[in-house]
C-alpha cells in the first residue's frame, strides 16, 4: 500500500474508515487518505457523507450502505472489489461496524479473500468510557436498548450478573425510562450519562442510577447523543451480602430533585412499594 499522501490509487479491497462523531478536527490524516483514494464510498446516508467530503475537500461517488438496503447491496460492493476498486466504509460518525450493519460485508469480503484493511479512528463508546471513570479493565458494548419498557428490563436483566461495564448508546428521548429501567432491574449501581462527545455542549453526569433516573425524572429528557455508562455489580462484601436496592437511599437521591410527594412517586414505581409508607419515610427524611 503506498505512502499516506501519495496520489496512486488504493489497491483493491474493503477500506473500513472511522469518521469524527462530532469535532471535525478528529479526522485522522490516514481516514482522510483512504477517502481520497478510494473510487467509490459506502455510507450509511449520502447526504451526511457528502458535508463530511466537502469539508475535506474530497468529491468521490457515494453508495448507500444500510441495514435496509444491506442484503442487495453487499453482492454489488464485492464484486467492484473483485474487478480491482477499493471501496471505502463509512458510517454517519465514529467508527463502522460498532452498533450498524457493516460487519457482514467484512465478513463476506474477508471470506472472498478480498484485502480489508481499517482506519481506526473516533468512537462514542470508547470516548464515554474514558471520561465515564468507571471500571475499564471488563466492558460489555451493547449497542441501543429496546424501545419498550418490558423488554428493556428483561434486556437489562439478562446482563444483572455481568460483572462488567455496561456501555450503550440511547435516544435522549427515552433516557429518563431508560434509566428508570436500569435502576429497577440492576439496583442502585454507580453510572454515567455522556452527552454531545466532542461537541460543543459535551457533558458528562455522574451519579448512581437512583440519582440519575431521579434527576431526568425532574429535569426532562436531554438534547444531543447520548452514551450510558453503567458500572459492574459491586462485590458482595461492598453490598452487604448482595446487591438489592436501598430503597432510603433511593428516597435520599430522589429528594435531591423533587419534592416529597414525587419523589415517593418516582421510587414507588421503581420499587413496587407502597407510595403511602415512602410518601411517610419520605417527609422523614426531608424533616417536614
Amino acid at each position: 500500500m503506498a505512502e499516506i499522501g501519495s496520489e496512486t490509487k488504493l489497491g483493491a479491497g474493503l477500506y473500513v474508515v472511522a469518521t469524527p462523531i462530532g469535532n471535525l478536527g478528529d479526522m485522522t490524516d490516514r481516514a482522510r487518505d483512504m477517502l481520497k483514494r478510494a473510487d467509490l464510498i459506502a455510507c450509511e446516508d449520502t447526504r451526511v457523507t457528502a458535508k463530511l467530503l466537502t469539508a475535506n475537500l474530497i468529491k468521490k461517488p457515494l453508495v448507500p450502505y444500510h441495514e435496509h438496503n444491506g442484503a442487495a447491496m453487499r453482492p454489488k460492493l464485492l464484486a467492484k472489489i473483485a474487478a480491482g476498486e477499493a471501496v471505502a466504509l463509512v458510517s454517519d460518525a465514529g467508527t463502522p461496524l460498532i452498533s450498524d450493519p457493516g460487519f457482514k460485508l467484512v465478513a463476506e469480503a474477508q471470506d472472498a479473500g478480498h484485502h480489508v484493511t481499517a482506519a481506526p479512528g473516533p468512537c462514542a463508546a470508547i470516548m464515554a468510557l474514558s471520561l465515564a471513570g468507571l471500571p475499564t479493565d471488563r466492558f460489555l458494548f451493547m449497542g441501543f436498548p429496546p424501545n419498550k419498557s418490558g423488554a428493556r428490563q428483561s434486556w437489562f436483566t439478562a446482563e444483572e450478573k455481568t460483572h462488567a461495564s455496561l456501555v450503550f448508546y440511547e435516544s435522549a428521548r427515552r433516557l429518563p425510562e431508560c434509566l428508570q429501567d436500569a435502576a429497577q432491574t440492576l439496583g442502585d449501581r454507580n453510572a454515567a450519562i455522556c452527552r454531545e462527545l466532542t461537541k460543543k455542549f459535551e457533558e458528562v453526569r455522574r451519579g448512581t442510577l437512583a440519582d440519575l433516573a431521579a434527576h431526568y425524572a425532574e429535569a426532562g429528557a436531554p438534547k444531543g447523543e447520548v452514551v450510558v455508562v453503567i458500572g459492574p455489580p459491586p462485590h458482595k462484601d461492598e453490598a452487604g451480602g448482595g446487591t438489592d436496592m436501598d430503597t432510603e437511599h433511593l428516597l435520599e437521591a430522589a429528594l435531591k430533585h423533587m419534592s416529597v410527594k414525587s419523589a415517593a412517586a418516582f421510587v414507588a414505581e421503581i420499587t413496587g412499594e407502597k407510595k403511602k409508607a415512602l410518601y411517610s419515610r419520605a417527609l422523614e427524611i426531608s424533616g417536614k
